[in-house]
């Protein structure tokens, strides 16, 4: 007899918002500057997770990680659309991005990544924090873990691509 794998747990919207919706409000403000559009982020970042819900999985990121890295598209969505579209914004909106929210930007970024680097073997991991992160020489690291340069290479390229597909799986898009 085949054992059926659980059924998806439903999204709590109600919980999720009250534990995340005000930080993720501060993200969009902070990063968009309209108090109105970042009101309109939060409300598309929820309206996504109700209705991707089956897709989520607690055993690949947290409740939290992957609300952020949906609330990041809706940004950048929102962010597109203003480009397109400047008179929707009103005019006396200064449309700099202030200095902190690239600094929060990059929190987010930084949270995204390290969840996918722990969806990926060791070996892989390791080649990719060393190299890319660290800014380290191939040889160098190489040296230090007793492998040939060529196979650090290919553990590099290998966990790139498992770490596309560990974002792919989060939800990120590029």
């Amino acid at each position: 007899m085949a054992r059926r794998s659980p059924a998806p747990v439903p999204l709590d919207v109600r919980a999720a918002y009250a534990a995340h919706g005000a930080e993720l409000y501060r993200f969009a403000l902070r990063q968009l500057g309209d108090g109105g559009a970042a009101q309109d982020v939060v409300q598309e970042v929820f309206l996504r997770a109700w209705r991707a819900s089956d897709s989520y999985d607690p055993q690949l990121a947290s409740l939290r990680t992957w609300l952020f890295a949906i609330a990041r598209n809706v940004v950048v969505d929102e962010a597109r659309r203003f480009a397109v579209r400047p008179w929707q914004r009103d005019l006396t909106d200064d449309p700099a991005t202030p200095p902190e929210a690239a600094a929060d930007d990059r929190l987010v970024d930084a949270w995204v990544v390290e969840e996918a680097l722990r969806r990926i073997g060791e070996e892989h991991r390791t080649a990719i924090v060393q190299t890319h992160l660290r800014g380290r020489p191939h040889g160098e690291v190489a040296a230090e873990l007793g492998i040939p340069v060529g196979t650090l290479r290919s553990r590099v390229f290998y966990g790139l691509k498992a770490l596309r597909l560990a974002l792919d799986e989060m939800g990120v898009e590029p």
